[in-house]
């Protein structure tokens, strides 16, 4: 009995094999499969009613499996800082797979230490220690964690319209009710005040008040820029106030705003910062929070009160360091400026062309919002742009912004090519609707 049991559970199992047949394969499986065994959301997805299925991706480009090429806009909500598959990060993740894999937790782990020095040389001020985790939610748990810890004191006071996860800790900062209240009672302690507004928050501490939580930009709130000043005044009101605080760079961080560190912007060194998504180099999963040597204390009498089994994995951290040594190499921060400047300029020439459908453009380096005056209009331009090869996304908490957050790498080409495809959606968009004349009656009798 037990070996034919064996037999129809092997023989019910899907195979795999390895290779561009196999991937075309599952390609064509794909929809059906993601349907009944993922959620059944996916037929409605844009991708999934185009049945178009990500193939292959290179650069600034991913296509589907039709040949379908995609300029990509939206950079995997900000994983593909280098670009997709940047021939220096594969090159690092392959040699490693030749070494360690997946480090067997008791001998000391050199990638992650390596990882970790580097990061410490970059990181802005006198951040020094790393913990790496395999996620921005993570990072975030991690950091909201170390600060409870550091100081003894439990309140957490974030923003409303934030976005920093969606575990239960990471949920309690995240500044949304639609995300939030399905999952309520959440963790005590914490407060949202508006963002951008110093005198609300300042009204927010108390005694009880463990760190400030911030985004430097908020991502999912809309791609909203806050008040010059507005961090560097936060950074010396919660040094008067003996606050932690917490920046969330998993969005902002590693050049996408023109900076390695959008904090940098204003010369803010924050207690603790967030790391994720575009640190493993669109090759592989690594987040990470960082502190200062005082912060860090803390967790010294014991070191693993905090811990992850796959945390700073050596394949992880091979394509993290490989990652780094890209943006220093090839000034990718910089670049992201002088593109995101250019960006920014062509699209408020649209956005003065067509005053009726945009009502904002905002941002800094390439993370940039983009909102139109109503969310039918955002959701139809969108469409409409996935038809034509552009690939962008909606705001989690802005209904009528699409972020447009492309690879680093991006040309001023690139950027026209995407501008001119807009612009044509948006001339069709407005256009007056065709209207047919009606012939008017005429009575029998009556004809001229």
């Amino acid at each position: 009995m037990a070996v034919y049991k064996r037999r129809v559970q092997t023989s019910r199992l899907p195979k795999t094999t390895y290779g561009a047949e196999h991937y075309e394969n599952i390609a064509a499986n794909c929809l059906a499969n993601s349907i009944k065994h993922l959620n059944a959301a996916y037929a409605k997805k844009l991708a999934g009613a185009e049945g178009a299925v990500e193939f292959r991706d290179q650069g600034v480009f991913t296509y589907d499996n039709h040949g379908k090429r995609y300029l990509d806009c939206l950079g995997g909500y900000g994983i593909f800082n280098v670009g997709h598959r940047h021939p220096r990060v594969i090159e690092a993740v392959k040699a490693q797979l030749d070494q360690v894999c997946l480090h067997s937790q008791d001998l000391l782990n050199p990638w992650a230490a390596h990882l970790a020095s580097q990061l410490a040389a970059l990181a802005p001020g006198d951040i020094q220690y790393s913990f790496f985790c395999n996620s921005g939610t993570e990072a975030v748990e991690g950091a909201i964690k170390l600060a409870r810890l550091a100081t003894g004191k439990t309140e957490i006071i974030s923003t409303k319209n934030a976005y920093h996860g969606v575990s239960m800790g990471a949920l309690s900062a995240t500044g949304r009710d639609c995300f939030r209240k399905p999952f309520e009672p959440l963790l005590n302690g914490f407060k949202h005040v508006p963002f951008g507004d110093i005198q609300a928050l300042e009204a927010a501490i108390t005694k009880d008040t463990a760190a400030v939580i911030l985004e430097p930009i908020q991502g999912e709130g809309g791609i909203n820029v806050p008040p010059v000043g507005y961090l560097r005044k936060v950074r010396q009101l919660t040094k008067k106030k003996k606050v932690l605080l917490i920046l969330d760079e998993v969005q902002t961080g590693l050049g996408r705003t023109g900076r390695m560190f959008a904090c940098e912007h204003e010369s803010v060194v924050p207690d603790i910062i967030c790391l994720a998504k575009a640190l493993g180099g669109g090759v592989m999963p690594i987040g990470a929070f960082m502190s200062t040597k005082k912060v860090w204390k803390a967790l010294e009498p014991n070191p693993t009160i905090h811990n992850s089994t796959f945390g700073g994995n050596p394949l992880a951290c091979a394509a993290a360091s490989a990652t780094l040594e890209v943006l220093t190499d090839e000034h990718l921060p910089a670049r992201s400026a002088v593109m995101g400047n250019y960006f920014m300029r062509k699209l408020n020439e649209i956005k003065a062309k067509y005053p009726k459908l945009i009502a904002d453009v905002r941002g800094r380096g390439l993370l940039i919002g983009l909102e139109f005056q109503t969310k039918e209009v955002r959701e139809a331009v969108q469409a409409e742009l996935f038809y034509r090869g552009v690939l962008v996304a909606g705001t989690l908490n802005s209904n009528r912004t699409v972020r447009i957050e492309p690879p680093l790498i991006i040309t001023e080409s690139q950027i026209n090519f995407m501008i001119e495809t807009l612009d044509g959606i948006l001339a069709e968009t407005a256009a007056p609707k065709a209207t047919v004349k009606k012939t008017k009656k005429v009575k029998a009798g009556k004809r001229k």
